[in-house]
């Protein structure tokens, strides 16, 4: 779809990657809505803030009712709770769950049929090398990211005869707040927008930011040898 002129929004558009996606939308022509739990704390120019807590239907058709004219939907809020399936509290790994698939399902539902009365357009999840192969210490965000990515193939085919497509952004760490405590290499997460937009604007269905998606997902056909070397 073409960028300039159309009209997006994203969601934890305050901060991190969701800030440098609305940028990024905004040098390139789009009106944006800069969805954020506290509207307050969206700083950034040429925005319009609406309060938006994609766990909070009553929230989500709010914000559907204030953007009547979206064209693309970027579902880009997240957590990030670091619990493990095992040990971890099962509200944190509910939270994930919650946020990743209820709620990125929950902003699909509202907005397909906005999407598609105005003529169709995009939604992009933003998920994470992390729904292809699991870390011990994150796997309720694994667990999270892989049943976003299940929920992004499953409307892809679903909403394709409304012309709305359904993309996917692949992505490993980004040098934003919610990584402060990762030591593994970073990557700018305002290179990741371009990239992100770039896939949106080619009509990509599967878009992969960096070498390690495109390892991690070669790796898919190898199997659980393949993707976990470590197991004996």
């Amino acid at each position: 779809m073409k960028i300039a002129g159309s009209t997006a929004l994203v969601t934890g558009a305050n901060r991190g990657f969701g800030r440098h996606l609305a940028a990024e939308l905004v040098a390139r022509g789009a009106t944006v809505y800069a969805g954020a739990r506290n509207p307050d704390t969206v700083d950034l120019p040429g925005v319009t803030p609406v309060r938006l807590d994609i766990t909070d239907p009553a929230s989500v058709a709010a914000a559907t009712e204030r953007a009547r004219d979206v064209n693309l939907l970027v579902n880009n809020a997240g957590s990030g709770t670091g619990a493990d399936l095992l040990h971890g509290d099962p509200e944190r790994i509910r939270l994930e769950m919650d946020t990743h698939y209820f709620g990125t399902l929950s902003m699909v539902r509202a907005f397909a049929p906005v999407i598609a009365g105005n003529g169709g357009g995009t939604v992009l999840n933003i998920l994470s090398v992390l729904s292809w192969i699991a870390l011990p210490n994150a796997g309720a965000y694994s667990a999270a990211k892989s049943a976003e990515w299940a929920l992004t193939n499953a409307l892809r085919t679903q909403l394709a005869e409304r012309n709305v497509r359904v993309a996917g952004l692949h992505v490993g760490y980004m040098d934003t707040d919610m990584t402060a405590n990762v030591t593994a290499p970073k990557l700018d997460p305002a290179d990741v927008a371009r990239i992100a937009v770039d896939g949106i604007e080619a009509d990509s269905y599967e878009i992969l930011a960096d070498d390690l998606s495109r390892q991690v997902r070669a790796g898919l056909a190898g199997g659980v040898a393949a993707l976990y070397p470590d197991l004996p």
